[in-house]
């Protein structure tokens, strides 16, 4: 068993998801996010240099503290990748995240002084900036177009070796918490990896999620949204509950889990475990700031965190409707209505609201303006959702992307600008006079509060209250974009069931007779959905601490609800609740249920079907012949 739950389905890939994956691929090529040769044979060059640079600076260091040449030369010293790069899932143009592991006679001040210099004055690095009070303490560089973020760990040893298993939790003992947040990349990272049971469906399906997040705008951690840790913990635990299925399911099966996650339930990878070695853990019953989270992804290894602490009610709103629109998208792609290429179309920004906020920030150079806009993004996440404790504004959407300011508006200054799409409602049927005045000026002396370290003349921030009309002077380009793209709210199949019915329960049972194979599909699917229903509506306790607490159902409930609770429940309650065999068991007895209950009322209940995006749906095509019978297709087959 992966995971902290017994899998959904263990189902292997029929022919049809096999053609669904192949034809996934082909998308995919054609974005190009495919790692090439290429690419790989550069980025090994690069981390070559980077290690071959941090090694000289460690025995240098080591000759300053007087220690023997022979010592010196033996200290050893690491640089270790995490991120996409360990994960196998990046691209070209995307960044290295690497970390320096050294012994303990190296600070983390000789890392942001001597190391920095050496780095700044190799003339094959560009752009080199310290970040050294960020949470996460950092130097970022470009090399050879590539951006690197690199970090800095210090272990309590007199030498650091190539076969120093980071894994082991005793190496975080008497560690600088900033060492320990540091190594948890790379720990988080090859956790994950362990904990999928087929890395290569992984890897694909992943590509695949983070390139539909970037384009769906709801890929950024420090402006709220998700980072890529996240998105792999996420796509990792729909690996678990269906360890056999192929990328094309998997991509399905992540937008019908996530839709209907109720969240702030946490999602965990494993149970979690408890070390004594003093570092805080992501536990709610004992940190009130815990509670506050609302979408936590907890990460697999001590010390647990949550790696979404940014995401905020509203953030987590968006989210969802990416969700819930994408896999309304799925169903299309599925029922071969519509092509992988619409589920990686940009989501629409700037023709969806009619009101923006645009925070421009300047610099004299571009070197400067890096720093500066690090700042700044670093705080944007906390504008927008200061903006909706105004009563009118419904909504208040930040996007991630970053845009330029054409050259008469720069007036050719190095800038940068973000959009703020704003829902406001009305009154009485008209707009209300809105004052952001107050909530701007907050904004900009929270930044410049922070800017103490490294703010220049030069360095600039505006806010300016926009209308849609004038975004053709900011990002004319942007709109042309949008506006050539087809409406994806709502599928081919919701709009013609608007148009034309629902098909009668004769026709149902019909169709059920004539096409059995989709008709097992449809149960298939019915299962799957219920069980996930029933499992995410239980009043659940948080999970902490590697045990997940749920309300004990009563003697006289049925065996369904006992299945919900074996699939919710630890490894460790799960065996006490019924054996593996008693799982299968229950199992089966669901699938009867729903059989029988269908052959009963003969037609799929209708519970939630008119607002559960997995629900079964059905509706006609478009026949021109009246003597053909309409055929049915669902909206969201099973393809596990």
């Amino acid at each position: 068993m992966y995971g902290m739950t017994s899998a959904i389905s263990d189902a292997l890939p029929t022919d049809i998801d096999i053609q669904l994956t192949k034809s996934l691929d082909d998308a995919l090529s054609r974005e190009k996010v495919i790692t090439t040769d290429e690419d790989l044979s550069q980025r090994l060059e690069v981390l070559s240099m980077l290690n071959n640079l941090a090694k000289e600076w460690i025995r240098e260091v080591s000759m300053e503290r007087n220690l023997p040449e022979i010592t010196a030369e033996n200290v050893g010293g690491l640089v270790c990748t995490f991120g996409s790069y360990r994960l196998g899932v990046y691209h070209k143009g995307a960044d290295i995240d690497a970390i320096v592991i050294v012994p303990r006679h190296i600070t983390r001040a000789d890392y942001f002084a001597t190391f920095y210099n050496k780095l700044k004055e190799n003339p094959s690095i560009n752009n080199v900036r310290a970040v050294e009070e960020a949470f996460v303490p950092v130097i970022k560089m470009i090399i050879q177009g590539i951006e690197i973020d690199m970090l800095f760990a210090r272990l309590a040893l007199k030498e650091v070796h190539e076969d120093t298993d980071l894994q082991q939790d005793d190496l975080l003992r008497n560690l600088n918490p900033k060492c320990v947040r540091s190594l948890n990349g790379c720990r988080v990272t090859d956790s994950i990896l362990r904990l999928v049971p087929n890395r290569e469906s992984f890897k694909k399906t992943l590509i695949a999620i983070k390139l539909w997040a970037k384009r769906h705008r709801v890929y950024s951690n420090a402006l709220g949204y998700l980072g890529g840790v996240s998105w792999a913990m996420l796509v990792a635990r729909v690996c678990q509950l269906y360890p056999n299925a192929a990328p094309a399911t998997l991509i399905h099966k992540f937008f019908l889990i996530f839709s209907k996650w109720q969240w702030p339930q946490p999602v965990l990878l494993k149970p979690s475990y408890f070390m004594d070695l003093g570092y805080p853990v992501w536990d709610p019953r004992v940190n009130m700031a815990d509670r506050n989270h609302v979408m936590p992804i907890i990460t697999p290894v001590y010390p647990q965190q949550n790696s979404t602490f940014n995401v905020s009610h509203s953030t987590l709103a968006i989210i969802q409707d990416e969700f819930k629109t994408s896999l309304d998208i799925m169903g299309e792609i599925l029922t071969g209505e519509s092509s992988w290429s619409k589920i990686f179309q940009p989501s629409k920004f700037f023709t969806k609201y009619r009101y923006f906020l645009a925070i421009t920030v300047f610099a004299n150079c571009d070197e400067e303006l890096l720093e500066w806009r690090g700042l700044v993004e670093s705080r944007l996440r906390f504008l927008p959702t200061s903006l909706e404790e105004i009563e009118c504004v419904q909504r208040s959407h930040l996007n991630p992307d970053q845009f330029v300011l054409p050259y008469d508006k720069s007036q050719g200054r190095p800038s940068s600008v973000w959009f703020v799409g704003l829902e406001i409602s009305k009154s009485n049927g008209t707009v209300v006079q809105l004052d952001f005045s107050s909530h701007i000026r907050d904004f900009c002396l929270l930044v410049k509060s922070r800017a103490h370290a490294i703010f220049k003349d030069g360095m600039d921030i505006q806010v300016n209250h926009l209308k849609r009309k004038d975004l053709k002077d900011y990002v004319p380009d942007e709109l042309k974009k949008e506006k050539a793209i087809p409406n994806t709210v709502g599928s081919k199949i919701i709009a013609r069931l608007s148009t034309e019915g629902r098909h009668s329960i004769s026709e149902l049972e019909k169709e059920s007779q004539k096409s059995p194979t989709s008709r097992k599909r449809s149960i298939e699917d019915e299962i799957d959905d219920n069980i996930i229903k029933k499992s995410l509506s239980l009043n659940e306790e948080m999970f902490v601490l590697g045990s997940v607490e749920t309300q004990r159902s009563p003697s006289s409930e049925n065996k369904s609800n006992n299945l919900v609770n074996t699939l919710l429940s630890s490894p460790k309650e799960n065996h006490s609740v019924s054996t593996e065999n008693e799982t299968k068991e229950n199992i089966n007895f669901v699938k009867e249920s729903l059989l029988l209950s269908d052959a009963k009322h003969s037609t799929i209940e209708s519970g939630n079907s008119l607002t559960s995006p997995v629900s079964n749906k059905c509706c006609a095509d478009d026949e021109t012949d009246e003597n053909d019978q309409k055929k049915l297709r669902l909206l969201h087959p099973t393809v596990a």
